[in-house]
């Protein structure tokens, strides 16, 4: 049984060791991952009710962290990471961490959640290209893999550039 739940801040080194195990193995990888958490977490784009772990067996599984991002005048969402250790991928944990976090972000007035990610993975969860929303990547980036999801339907018309917390340069 799998229960999500907010992070604590006694899951913090559990969930430094998850996204390191998690990345480790990344096709696509900046191999400093669990340090960006760690730096969006002390950031004025970090939302508390929005970096989830998914419990197993009393084991923290995956983790998901959802901050702020500016698209024009508006304040947006910005996926990133989604972890789940190894022997527990394909198994629902981060579809299940990603339909928390929409719900969530969905009660806390967000219209869309934007993704850098695997063109594969993320369009099965609802994800499409950005550029359908008029939202443009900050860099050059294969269109299909920067995704949108909009959270309310009918989504509210916005256009501009993503730009990601400051803390994503690290």
């Amino acid at each position: 049984m799998i229960t999500i739940r907010q992070e604590t801040p006694a899951d913090h080194a559990e969930i430094y060791s998850l996204i390191q195990t998690a990345f480790a193995s990344a096709e696509h990888r900046d191999g400093n991952e669990q340090d960006l958490v760690d730096a969006l977490r002390k950031s004025e784009a970090f939302i508390p009710e929005l970096s989830l772990v998914a419990q197993l067996d009393g084991r923290i599984a995956g983790h998901i962290l959802f901050t702020k991002a500016r698209i024009g005048k508006t304040t947006q969402l910005s996926l990133a990471p989604l972890s789940v250790l190894p022997p527990f991928q394909r198994q629902g944990i981060g579809t299940a961490l990603i339909q928390e976090g929409h719900r969530i972000a969905k009660e806390l007035g967000y219209a869309y959640s934007i993704v850098l990610g695997s063109e594969t993975y993320y369009p099965r969860l609802g994800y499409a290209p950005a550029s359908r929303y008029g939202i443009r990547p900050p860099f050059e980036v294969p269109d299909a893999n920067f995704m949108a999801f909009p959270l309310r339907i009918p989504a509210p018309q916005i256009s501009g550039v993503l730009e990601y917390a400051p803390e994503f340069e690290i």
